[in-house]
């Protein structure tokens, strides 16, 4: 294995490739959407974020999936969270693990900043899966704050800092941008999950199902995303046109939960593309109005 120079690849940068590609495996079988707007990515963070999700998305599966289902009760899933937690905090503070997944997240938040400060309050929400059932407006912050906010500044990391020379810290209105954009997306996937949150997992994320429970939420979500689209301009170019894109699917899924319907609202494969050329050539992130 050489790299772009035609040097040899050392042992550490060949382990390296290896769980950067384990990640983008994860991604492309579990997201399309998200591999969509990925690719929008200049290839100097484009990796980095990739590695993220991919350590999230399997975080997930121990609480939702077949981590779930092989941990025999609550105590025994806690201590796969519990277990996955501490090999994540252990690989950052040393550069290596034997999981390729978490392997390829501490590389990133080596590189990037990511501190243990983002990473704890995710682990904690994955938790709080393992015992709450439902939550009410205060839980449902917490939750959304570790579930979804941090994942979004951990991205913010990785934008102004991977490939730099010494890590920034994010000015105020870039952090709030990245928390809301979070938000909005977990808002968005509680109401589209919903009937599977309540019928297969038990769960009640937003407080109930009225009219008026949906409508605070959309209202919420409207929020989030015209918070998030003031400060995305502010974003480095080589990000921009992927978080444009990001964002503007999630609005146009709002607008389809706000319509109502039968099944779990989708945007089209055909919209989804037009949302990306858009991004490509420069579109903006649009404000979303009632």
């Amino acid at each position: 294995m050489r790299d772009a120079l035609g040097r040899e690849a050392t042992d550490a940068e060949r382990y390296d490739a290896v769980a950067r590609a384990a990640a983008l495996v994860v991604i492309d079988h579990y997201s399309t959407s998200f591999t969509l707007a990925t690719r929008l990515l200049g290839p100097r963070v484009r990796d980095h974020v990739r590695t993220v999700y991919a350590l999230v998305r399997i975080a997930d599966e121990i609480v939702d999936g077949p981590g779930r289902a092989g941990a025999g009760d609550e105590t025994g899933l806690r201590r796969l969270v519990d277990a996955f937690e501490s090999e994540t905090i252990a690989a950052v503070a040393s550069g290596f693990s034997t999981d390729l997944i978490i392997h390829a997240f501490a590389s990133t938040a080596r590189e990037c900043g990511i501190q243990e400060g983002l990473i704890r309050p995710f682990f904690d929400a994955m938790r709080t899966d393992v015992t709450v059932t439902t939550h009410d407006a205060a839980s449902h912050g917490t939750y959304v704050h570790g579930s979804a906010e941090v994942v979004g500044l951990m991205c913010l990391q990785v934008f102004l800092n991977a490939g730099r020379h010494r890590t920034l810290t994010a000015p105020a209105h870039l952090r709030a941008g990245a928390r809301h954009l979070g938000a909005a997306f977990q808002d968005i996937n509680f109401l589209r999950d919903a009937d599977h949150d309540r019928q297969v997992l038990g769960r009640d994320y937003l407080g109930g199902d009225d009219a008026t429970v949906r409508a605070a939420t959309l209202d919420r979500i409207r929020r989030d995303l015209n918070v998030a689209a003031r400060a995305i301009p502010d974003l480095p170019p080589d990000c921009r046109r992927a978080v444009v894109a990001a964002h503007q699917l999630f609005a146009a899924l709002a607008r389809r939960l706000e319509a109502g319907g039968s099944g779990r609202a989708s945007v089209p494969n055909s919209h989804k593309a037009l949302i990306a050329l858009r991004a490509s050539f420069g579109g903006t992130a649009r404000e979303v109005t009632a």
